[in-house]
């Protein structure tokens, strides 16, 4: 449960302000179909953490404990200084599929699944896979965190998001992993 709980909140944490909450805007606005678009935030959600948790699994069973734990808490401590990077909000209107898309459920897994390839939210999930050795729980975690903290965004739109404190939160993601970071490496 510790390790469900932790995901959820960090990756939910992280997530605020992040580019994949203004792809998530413009893919509602675009298809104005909210399920569908929820839906495939959902399924990319765990396909992409699902991919970082086995990774983090991997790591704990071959890496030593030692040097797992140095890494991890090293990893989380970056994390901290990532999440107090404003991302580049690049996903526009542009980048949205044309037309010829038929499913805005797959078009929104397909999009958020490559948005999210390397982003500071699957590092996490694999750090955390690694640290509680335990994958599901934290990828089921991850992808409740990420899904529930885009669903204002998909459902509630521009006003929701434009009252949304992002650099607030922005500065609790990165204390959330900052404090991860250093009990990792007091307590390993």
């Amino acid at each position: 449960m510790e390790a469900f709980v932790a995901a959820v909140a960090l990756i939910a944490a992280a997530e605020i302000g992040d580019k994949s909450q203004l792809l998530a805007l413009a893919l509602a606005a675009r298809f104005r179909r909210p399920w569908s678009v929820a839906g495939g935030i959902a399924v990319a959600a765990l396909a992409s953490h699902g991919l970082a948790g086995l990774l983090g699994a991997w790591v704990a069973a071959h890496v030593p404990e030692t040097l797992q734990a140095n890494l991890v808490g090293v990893g989380f401590l970056l994390m901290a200084l990532w999440v107090l990077l404003p991302d580049g909000h690049d996903d526009d209107a542009a980048s949205i599929p044309q037309r010829s898309v038929r499913s805005a459920l797959l078009a929104t897994a397909l999009l958020f699944f490559v948005a999210e390839l390397g982003d500071k939210t699957q590092v996490a999930t694999l750090a955390l896979a690694a640290r509680f050795e335990t994958p599901l729980p934290v990828i089921i975690g991850a992808a409740v965190g990420m899904t529930a903290i885009n669903l204002p965004v998909v459902w509630l739109g521009h006003r929701f998001a434009a009252r949304l404190p992002v650099r607030p939160m922005r500065f609790i993601g990165a204390a959330l992993f900052a404090l991860l970071g250093m009990a990792t490496l007091i307590w390993g």
